[in-house]
């Protein structure tokens, strides 16, 4: 399955980007009359054929169009904070992107060893995660958020808090939000401080353990994501 992102689609017929045309023409070597498929990122998987194979503006006609493809029954935000290797919360949100996620918000915190991302990036490797995971829906990618301004916002759901202290905490497994709506914070390498711990708790948010073992954060954003996933399925 040729899978190309056309976010911008609304007609019958239409041009793919000068990268996704190129794509198409001179890597995979596609010609007019052949069949590919369009996500949009908002829910909608076209069927089409190209019906003039431009390298640089390669036109398609849409055959058929399926709303809300694959649509997930629940919603999920997990709010993490990027490691100091970036590559590590690249391959978080690659896997993310794979397994099903709404939400992602990258965190500053008060033991964050990175306080700068590249949003552009970041935003490439989901867009490339869910094509290759023939995903209609993108996630949505916010920017570097302090952690102090999350917990501020209203979130209509279930909240928890990941956190490594030694302290009475829930199975994530049997939290889950009924609703379907569920926000997960998961802290940088250093682990979330005491206080911010306490401000979480304040705020309604839930201490959880993800299990026995101590896990890298990138690691504990995976097992959060698929956990919900598993249950939610």
């Amino acid at each position: 399955m040729q899978l190309f992102y056309t976010p911008d689609i609304s007609e019958s017929t239409y041009c793919l980007d000068e990268t996704e045309s190129k794509h198409a023409v001179r890597v995979l070597r596609l010609t007019a009359g052949d069949v590919i498929q369009l996500i949009d990122g908002k829910g909608n998987f076209f069927e089409a054929q190209i019906s003039d194979a431009h390298p640089k503006r390669c036109q398609v006609e849409i055959i058929k169009k399926i709303s809300e493809y694959n649509k997930r029954t629940h919603y999920l935000h997990l709010a993490v904070a990027p490691t100091k290797n970036i590559d590590r919360f690249e391959w978080f949100l690659e896997k993310a992107t794979e397994i099903g996620i709404d939400e992602i918000t990258p965190v500053l915190c008060d033991h964050s060893e990175r306080k700068v991302i590249k949003d552009e990036r970041l935003q490439k490797v989901i867009i490339s995660a869910m094509k290759q995971s023939l995903k209609a829906y993108l996630p949505k990618l916010n920017p570097l958020t302090p952690l102090k301004t999350l917990l501020d916002t209203d979130f209509e759901g279930k909240k928890f808090i990941a956190h490594c202290y030694e302290q009475n905490k829930k199975e994530l497994k049997d939290e889950l939000s009924e609703s379907g709506s569920n926000l997960i914070l998961i802290g940088p390498e250093g682990d979330f401080s005491e206080d911010e711990v306490a401000k979480a708790i304040h705020k309604q948010f839930i201490p959880v353990s993800l299990g026995q073992s101590r896990l890298r954060t990138e690691t504990a954003a995976v097992v959060a994501c698929h956990t919900v996933n598993l249950l939610k399925s």
